[in-house]
């Protein structure tokens, strides 16, 4: 789409094309259009002029003439050294810009803004380092899934370095296979003091906060949308979410606690829980950060260590044990299942 936009529609909001003047013009006076209509128009999509509506996709909303306004006149003061030819363009398309506010209905004070569908991976990135570039305080995250990806790293490092040297403080959130990462480990020793970590056995989606003022979560499964949430009870809730699970993290400084059972691993008690809940493989795999086949491989030790020969008494005999719930020390020696005698009898 991107791509698209720029070779038939060479321009920038300070001058729009026919087409896209009279599609963003009925998008202002209507709150909304139909996606269908920006077809021949991907320039306003590609300018965030024209967003998708979170309530419903086909539709998109536009951004309001005093935000656009607002961004020229912004990109204008910081451009005026080296354009100052642009000065009676943008003057002209603020003008135009406010007509059309002039006709619309006033939106109520931060409406609008407090939910915005970001699509596209430019876009994305875009909102991400203004955000960093806005923060002063705090940034916590929430990042699932397992070992982290040197390049998923290296993305995002150039923000937490910016941050950092402002003095920021961050926290973030892992599972515990993340604890198995060399690159993780590179990232928090090279940001010292600037970063605390912590890590569950599961974690939510990913969550990104901004001094607790914008929060930005996935709007699809690819992660080639977001939601960027600028509404006080919304990021509110976040942060309560967040909060609530640091309580229950592990510093990633300290070990794992021990399941004192003898031959039962951490990771392996965590999946066990969940196989206790009814879980498949594929879903245990994803809420713990592993591959399937890891998720297995673990599956048949716990198998083994607890003697079960089948699924079905696999799941009686980690209710035998105590492992789909708090912890008491077991003597696996007597672990017995109904209409069988102990393991040490078998």
């Amino acid at each position: 789409m991107a791509g698209t936009g720029t070779e038939e529609h060479p321009h920038g909001a300070d001058r729009l094309c026919e087409a896209g003047d009279r599609v963003y013009s009925r998008a202002v006076r209507r709150g909304r259009v139909p996606r269908r209509d920006a077809g021949q128009v991907p320039c306003l999509l590609d300018l965030a002029l024209l967003h998708p509506d979170p309530d419903d996709m086909d539709w998109l909303v536009p951004t309001s003439p005093q935000e656009v306004m607002t961004r020229l006149l912004r990109g204008l003061y910081e451009d005026v050294s080296a354009s100052q030819r642009r000065v009676g363009t943008a003057v002209a398309a603020y003008e135009w810009y406010a007509g059309l506010g002039g006709s619309a209905p006033a939106a109520p004070a931060g409406e609008g803004s407090a939910i915005r569908v970001l699509e596209g991976l430019s876009r994305i990135q875009a909102a991400m380092d203004e955000a960093t570039e806005a923060c002063t305080r705090e940034v916590l995250t929430v990042q699932p899934g397992g070992i982290r990806r040197e390049d998923e790293l290296a993305e995002g490092l150039h923000r937490a370095l910016t941050l950092r040297g402002r003095g920021v403080h961050m926290r973030d959130l892992y599972t515990h296979v993340a604890r198995h990462g060399q690159g993780l480990l590179n990232y928090l020793e090279l940001m010292g003091e600037a970063v605390e970590a912590r890590s569950l056995d599961e974690v939510i989606d990913r969550l990104i906060l901004f001094d607790r003022t914008v929060a930005f979560i996935p709007a699809n499964t690819d992660r080639t949308m977001a939601l960027e949430l600028r509404h006080p009870a919304l990021v509110g809730y976040l942060v309560t979410v967040f909060e609530r699970l640091w309580r229950l993290a592990i510093p990633l400084t300290a070990p794992l606690p021990d399941t004192r059972i003898e031959g039962i691993s951490h990771r392996e008690q965590s999946i066990a829980a969940l196989l206790a809940e009814g879980h498949q493989d594929a879903v245990i795999a994803e809420r713990l950060g592993i591959s399937v086949r890891t998720c297995r491989a673990h599956i048949a030790r716990l198998s083994e260590t607890l003697g079960a020969a089948s699924r079905t008494q696999l799941g009686v005999r980690i209710a035998q044990v105590g492992l789909d719930g708090p912890q008491e020390p077991v003597d696996l020696t007597q672990l017995t299942v109904p209409g069988q005698g102990s393991r040490t009898g078998r």
